[in-house]
């Protein structure tokens, strides 16, 4: 396959790297030499995706693969299979800083730092030859490409945006806060509340907002409380718990999601928040901006498809137990991860009594449960699945040691001395002091080895799927089906009312096609849950189960 690296250069230009040719061409000229080059599909090289692409999608280009630098860097410097002195170079130092890129401005070459004018083409040498060289190239190969096409989806996904109804939710924001306050104040609803619970505690001064006012008031009451978290709130016994948990419900969306954050984050009738593709350690997305990975129920009311078009939600039922059946290859428990529900299959199975068994003692696994219901479940299972249950022992143990772990596409975690060396007083002295944090990083590297692979196999699945859209019809991006928001587990494609029988078994069968590369020698199952809704508040009420092989 041909490789095009694009690097930065001073004056509004582009050094373009092909093979042996080298070629400088104007900024200006990026987007035609792009669309002319991309009937050959190459793929496209280039320090951070979120810089490169959005001018692309802005000009009406859109591009099938690349390989993102800084996320493959920033994979391969942890990876255990990866001889890291193979990513030393010219300019290396500046690839281990650099930190991703957030939209701001429609400027491609904005001067913000050192790093501005790095050789992709180097670095993507580096990178090559240490795949190449590791211990297995394949995989760390397939992962690279999944991470890239990541990034080439939340570009897309900013770009497109989540169709939002701004008349709505300013309606639910008035219906649940009351009118809109100045700003610094509560809105009226707020303040009603707030007033209730201050009544409720005999403290008329009380800032509900401050933790260690709320927690002195409780204890001035009588009620003894070591935070102010719901749950512990809802155990308490007295009249101040219902206004004080309505209080901290509508307070959360005042903060995340009211006035101030539309005004910010929705323009156009789209929400255009800024993704982090591997934002998180195992490989997970995050939010740079706008708070795109929690859509609190109260207005998803506001997320309403385009006239003539609709939404195809489709989220993986028990994503994690199946990817540990897949990657431990644990026969048994993968026969259970034939079907829709992975828990009632254990019951047929008969490896316990009832569903709730089941579920209990496989989180239990990947969470570490060692005592009540959960962990006696481990315990069991552990012998009618020693190879899953292995799996996540072993990297338990391994993160107690010290050590890192790997997921199954070669994501390498941190270790234990990393998190001790950010520590500004270092390491406990006390033994009984490291033993507990060697037991809690345990806990992190059980869940790590399960979680990291399920991102992976989530990240095939979108960049699959993504293909598969571009695929359906003709003409622009944005006329075709495209993915507008994707959470771990969860896609949501929107696109013209005809097809949405096409999106939902495109979505299928990519779910199927991930779990080929993933788990090819199992047949692991992958049920989607899928809803077609005007309304994202309305999936996953009359959703159906499909099956890959339905």
């Amino acid at each position: 396959m041909t490789r095009i690296s694009l690097s930065r250069q001073p004056g509004e230009r582009v050094l373009v790297v092909e093979g042996a040719e080298e070629r400088v061409i104007a900024a200006a000229d990026l987007a035609a030499y792009v669309r002319e080059r991309e009937v050959d599909r190459p793929r496209w090289v280039w320090d951070d995706t979120a810089r490169w692409y959005p001018p692309l999608l802005a000009a009406g280009v859109r591009v099938e693969r690349c390989h993102d630098l800084r996320l493959g860097h920033r994979l391969l410097r942890r990876a255990p299979a990866i001889d890291a002195a193979q990513l030393v170079g010219p300019q290396s130092e500046h690839w281990d800083r650099l930190g991703p890129s957030v939209e701001s401005d429609p400027a491609l070459f904005s001067i913000d730092d050192d790093a501005e004018h790095l050789r992709a083409d180097l670095e993507d040498t580096r990178q090559l030859a240490a795949v190449t060289s590791s211990t297995d190239p394949a995989r760390l190969g397939l992962l690279l490409a999944a991470e890239s096409a990541g990034a080439l989806v939340a570009a897309e996904m900013t770009f497109a945006g989540v169709p939002w109804r701004a008349d709505i939710h300013q309606r639910l924001l008035s219906d649940l806060l009351g009118p809109r306050p100045p700003l610094g104040s509560r809105p009226q609803g707020l303040e009603t509340l707030a007033d209730q619970v201050r009544s409720e505690l005999n403290a008329p001064g009380l800032n509900p907002d401050s933790h260690p006012e709320l927690l002195a008031a409780l204890r001035r009451a009588e009620l003894e409380a070591p935070d102010t978290r719901a749950s512990t709130l809802q155990r308490l016994d007295h009249p101040v718990v219902v206004p004080l948990l309505r209080y901290k419900q509508l307070a959360h969306l005042f903060q995340t999601n009211g006035w101030a954050w539309s005004d910010e984050w929705v323009r156009g009738g789209r929400f255009r928040p800024s993704y982090q593709p591997a934002g998180s350690a195992t490989g997970r997305w995050s939010s740079n901006g706008g708070g795109a990975l929690s859509f609190p129920a109260q207005v998803r009311h506001a997320v309403v498809a385009d006239e003539g078009w609709t939404f195809v939600v489709a989220d993986v039922a028990q994503l994690e137990p199946r990817v540990l059946a897949g990657m431990s290859g644990d026969r048994a428990l993968a026969r259970s991860a034939r079907g829709a529900d992975l828990y009632q299959g254990m019951v047929d199975d008969g490896a316990v009594a009832t569903r709730n068994d089941a579920k209990l003692g496989l989180l239990g696994a990947m969470y570490g449960a060692t005592s009540g219901e959960s962990g006696r479940m481990v315990a069991g299972l552990t012998r009618r699945y020693p190879a899953a249950f292995g799996l996540v022992e072993e990297a338990a143990r391994a993160g107690e040691r010290g050590e890192a772990v790997r997921t199954l596409l070669g994501r390498g975690s941190p270790t234990l001395g990393e998190s001790w060396a950010r520590d500004p007083e270092g390491p406990p002295t006390d033994p009984e002091v490291q033993s507990r944090h060697r037991r809690t990083f345990g806990r992190f590297t059980r869940n790590f080895v399960v979680q990291g692979t399920g991102a992976e196999w989530a990240s095939c699945w979108i960049a699959d799927l993504r293909n598969r859209l571009w695929s359906m019809g003709d003409g622009a991006f944005m006329a075709r089906p495209h993915l507008v928001f994707f959470l771990h587990d969860e896609v949501v494609v929107h696109t013209p009312l005809a097809l949405a029988d096409d999106v939902a078994a495109a979505a299928t069968e990519a779910a199927g096609a991930a779990s080929g590369l993933l788990f090819r020698t199992l047949g692991i199952d992958f049920p989607l849950t899928i809803s077609t809704v005007r309304s994202y508040a309305d999936a996953g009420k009359a959703g159906a189960v499909v099956s890959p092989d339905a």
